[in-house]
């Protein structure tokens, strides 16, 4: 079995042909810095190449999911060319997560904020522990969301419900997401690890061609052209980097 390694991401390969791809900055609430968006790309790029895994289980160490950007290591892009650079980096890791043709199953727990709460949005199947919390704190930073959520989001929970989400960015619980339909399950925390191991195990067994071919058709038909929804995120994030009134934002934040 094939174990990859990363800086900042562990990648391990159980039999069965279930591979957990576990955030690991947990010193830091696995918060993303570039490394960190850089290596879930890899390993999601490895992992979708790898012809032993037949099933992604994405977690995070310690305390926490992912939750969102390190305040600690925030480095403001200045140009154009450096905040597009960053932009990209970010949607890269959402394209090998919901582009890969493997079945992807959360183990979302603690936070997930932010760059984390869409990741966590970007699994097929997101199991989620009942301690958990969600926000997406974009608008209140005057920059824009990533990670096709604004083609997701509205599919999954209806367009006025992902309005206030993405604008307000109001706080909600894991039983509040359940009912609105973006956790596969919500079970006590002590158990999410081991209910998702259990889902990725199922569709570790199921056959691949299918499993591939229904991931890739519900993301085409049921969430619409999630491509363009990346490029216009694209757009909005770096013009919102590129605002003044951004940087008082976030150093307020």
């Amino acid at each position: 079995m094939t174990d990859f390694a990363y800086e900042t991401v562990l990648s391990t390969l159980a039999e069965g042909g279930v591979r957990t791809i576990a955030l690991n900055r947990p010193e830091s609430l696995n918060a993303m810095n570039r490394q960190l968006i850089d290596d879930v790309a890899r390993a999601f790029d490895d992992a979708n190449r790898d012809p032993q895994t037949r099933a992604i289980l994405f977690t995070g160490a310690g305390k926490a999911f992912c939750a969102g950007d390190d305040r600690r290591e925030h480095i403001h892009p200045e140009t154009e060319e450096a905040a597009r650079d960053l932009v990209l980096a970010i949607q890269r890791a959402t394209h090998a997560i919901s582009f890969g043709p493997k079945p992807v199953v959360g183990a979302i727990h603690g936070w997930a904020v932010g760059g984390g709460f869409e990741w966590a949005i970007n699994c097929d199947f997101p199991i989620w522990g009942e301690g958990t919390k969600a926000f997406f704190p974009e608008v209140s930073l005057n920059v824009f969301v990533t990670g096709a959520v604004t083609a997701l989001l509205p599919a999954l929970v209806g367009l006025m419900k992902a309005r206030e989400m993405l604008f307000f960015g109001e706080r909600y619980t894991a039983a509040e997401l359940g009912a609105m339909g973006l956790a596969h399950k919500v079970v006590s925390d002590e158990a999410v690890m081991a209910e998702a191991e259990a889902l990725a195990r199922r569709l570790a067994e199921l056959p691949p061609l299918a499993v591939r071919a229904m991931k890739r058709v519900l993301n085409a038909v049921a969430a619409g052209d999630l491509h363009r929804a990346l490029d216009l995120e694209t757009e909005a994030t770096v013009a919102g980097f590129l605002d003044p009134e951004t940087t008082r934002r976030i150093s307020a934040f």
